[in-house]
């Protein structure tokens, strides 16, 4: 069964971060440069993706859905029941590996690619609304 009150919790977290990554967004030109400003960017993504990939493994475990291989696959299961739309699952599973390069540092992160995420933050706020939904009916 599905933790309802844990699922609220991390959505709820993920909300606030998405709020701040829209606040940032709009930051003006001497906040970016503070030499913290990147790095808060980044951790807010870290912790926003993080949320989607808790609250994936989440279901997939109280779903009887897995056990994941990964991450990625862990999203890719609720599009294969029907909690996200493929698309959706795509732009997500394209995240976490985002995410993974940021925490891990497999390649250079280009601080470009970082900003221009800021202004699309639509795949994040459509699995929440997802989610939400999908709890909503159980």
């Amino acid at each position: 069964m599905v933790d309802h009150v844990r699922v609220a919790r991390i959505l709820r977290r993920l909300s606030e971060d998405v709020s701040t990554l829209e606040a940032e967004a709009r930051a003006s030109a001497t906040r970016r440069a503070d030499p913290m400003w990147m790095p808060g960017v980044k951790y807010s993504f870290v912790t926003a993706v993080e949320a989607v990939v808790d609250v994936a493994h989440h279901l997939c475990a109280r779903q009887g859905w897995g056990p994941p291989e990964d991450n990625g696959h862990a999203i890719q299961l609720l599009a294969d029941h029907h909690v996200l739309d493929s698309d959706l699952a795509v732009a997500l599973r394209k995240a976490s590996g985002f995410r993974n390069v940021l925490v891990h540092g497999y390649v250079g992160v280009d601080d470009t690619i970082v900003e221009a995420r800021l202004d699309d933050l639509d795949d994040l706020r459509e699995f929440s609304r997802a989610v939400a939904v999908f709890v909503g009916d159980r």
